[in-house]
């Protein structure tokens, strides 16, 4: 009995449900209620000095050069005497001018007295008409004698002027072009430069790809001009410091350049100190865009998944569950959210590694981070000049969101990412670009990069430097027309151009992945068609 009793025991025990496990707890996690707003936006160039009124000195006369008066290099007033010539030849010359005139006025002295004498005479009849007309003529050849010495003397006094060479403008004076003792004529006449240092001009070029983007955005609406399109220009030098002082456009040439196709403007600058030179390369910022019903979140928030880019959201129940978006430029830490979320959402910004989707989480609200800090529009007195602006604002490139600009070049990019100038991540069907990285346009069946490409690929090689831990996708794409194999052909050449240029700029080549995307025609556009999609992928 007792072995029948035990077994009783346990099966009566085994029959007895197990107690349900407690459900976890929520997730504790922190987000951001995220709203659409308008950031400014900042457009990147590559950009030359030029004085804003250079001036050649040369000499007016032939003759030798006695000595060199201003120290080369230094900084000269309007009527300094910068040369002087050997004058005792000129000097010659003014006294024989003189003598000249002072012989051809005796002469019209001698010509004026005999036709006073002639004419009573006439009257007379004690002399014939003919003899008053010779005295006539003598007098009146006679004075024309005296204005032609005359013009001789000024001319010889101007000759002697042009002996003391002087600087008509107030600037800065370039070296000696002829030595001390050197004959100068009309061969070798140039002897300097003097170059106004203020205002300082500044150069640089749009190409015909950018300005279409531009107008494209602002047709859609995605762009907002400044008003009465004046905007604030700000230099940035090769050390990667900010210029103090801010310009304006001041002109836009009127037609694009066959040669180089590309548009040219020009901004001045107040160069008080004379800390800008003639020649310098700058990059150029132009600020007074903005991009309306922007989303910016933290950098940290982005994920990137098998898919492309994610984020998490929280929804009104308190559950997360994950969210592909598109995103484009960064702003400091921050990045611009181009699809998938709406205003009023909540992002998780800390505490995302332990969620699942569908699962349960506590919130701790945290505030949303400000912009990155920007210089302000300022206008300089005076109006804009007329249609200067105007012309810039219709044909300036598709720009990078912030104040701050694109984090160019490394000396400034160190600890940031980039802010890229335009951008194009994940394609959609019709290979239309979507903003995300950058992207490098190209002529009609070219590969090589230009000028303006290279200036794209700046903030991307200076943010890869920065961060070892990001890595670069490259996308190439052409427009609809030709052969497919060419065309095939033809986009992996132009990734391959990108990829050697970053190679070039000593980015490891373990952060680059070339790419072939799914449809290699970029879009309806030719002129956009045409491209390298650069896109940066965030830490993994």
């Amino acid at each position: 009995m007792l072995p029948l009793l035990c077994a009783a025991v346990l099966l009566s025990a085994c029959s007895k449900s197990e107690p349900e496990k407690a459900a976890p707890p929520p997730t504790e996690v922190s987000a951001l209620t995220v709203k659409a707003q308008t950031v400014p936006v900042t457009y990147e160039f590559v950009g030359q000095t030029e004085s804003s009124q250079q001036v050649e000195i040369r000499a007016r006369v032939n003759g030798f050069l006695e000595k060199r008066v201003y120290t080369e290099g230094t900084f000269v007033e309007p009527g300094q005497v910068l040369f002087r010539m050997d004058v005792k030849p000129f000097e010659a010359s003014l006294k024989a001018a003189k003598a000249e005139l002072a012989q051809q006025q005796a002469r019209l002295a001698t010509a004026r007295a005999n036709l006073a004498r002639v004419k009573p005479l006439v009257a007379d009849n004690a002399l014939a008409v003919k003899d008053l007309d010779d005295a006539t003529g003598s007098d009146q050849a006679a004075a024309a004698a005296v204005e032609a010495a005359a013009a001789k003397v000024t001319d010889a006094q101007l000759n002697l002027g042009y002996t003391t060479i002087t600087s008509p403008v107030a600037g800065q004076s370039s070296f000696a072009k002829v030595q001390d003792g050197a004959y100068v004529n009309a061969e070798n006449s140039l002897l300097t430069y003097v170059a106004k240092l203020d205002p300082m001009r500044v150069n640089f070029s749009l190409s015909e790809n950018e300005s279409l983007r531009l107008q494209d955005e602002i047709a859609k609406g995605k762009l907002i001009k400044a008003p009465r399109d004046d905007y604030a220009v700000e230099l940035v030098l090769a050390d990667g410091s900010s210029f103090p002082a801010q310009g304006r456009i001041t002109f836009a040439d009127a037609s694009f350049s066959q040669e180089t196709g590309t548009f040219l403007l020009r901004a001045e600058l107040p160069n008080p100190k004379g800390e800008l030179r003639p020649g310098q390369f700058v990059r150029v910022k132009v600020h007074g865009f903005q991009r309306p019903n922007s989303i910016i979140v933290p950098q940290r928030a982005v994920q990137e998944g098998p898919r492309g880019e994610f984020v998490w959201v929280v929804d009104g129940e308190g559950k997360a569950s994950q969210r592909p978006v598109s995103v484009g430029d960064w702003m400091g830490d921050q990045w611009l959210v181009t699809a998938g979320l709406k205003d009023g959402e909540r992002v998780v910004v800390d505490g995302f590694m332990r969620l699942a989707p569908g699962a349960p989480v506590k919130v701790n609200e945290v505030q949303p981070e400000p912009l990155p800090e920007g210089k302000a529009v300022g206008r300089q007195a005076g109006p804009t000049p007329a249609g200067a602006a105007a012309a810039a604002a219709s044909v300036m490139p598709n720009a990078a969101p912030g104040a701050a600009g694109a984090a160019g070049a490394a000396g400034s990019a160190a600890g940031k990412a980039p802010a890229a100038s335009s951008a194009s991540s994940a394609t959609g069907a019709t290979g239309a670009p979507v903003a995300n990285g950058d992207a490098v346009y190209f002529d009609r069946g070219r590969t090589a990069l230009d000028a303006t490409g290279q200036v794209r690929l700046v903030a991307i090689i200076a943010a890869l430097k920065a961060k070892p831990d990001l890595r670069v996708v490259l996308n190439g794409y052409v427009d609809s027309s030709g052969d497919p194999k060419i065309n095939a052909a033809l986009a992996k050449r132009r990734a391959e151009s990108v990829r050697d240029a970053l190679l070039a700029a000593d980015v490891p080549a373990n952060q680059i992945e070339m790419k072939a995307p799914a449809n290699i025609v970029g879009g309806d556009s030719p002129a956009m068609a045409r491209r390298v999609d650069v896109i940066l992928a965030g830490a993994r």
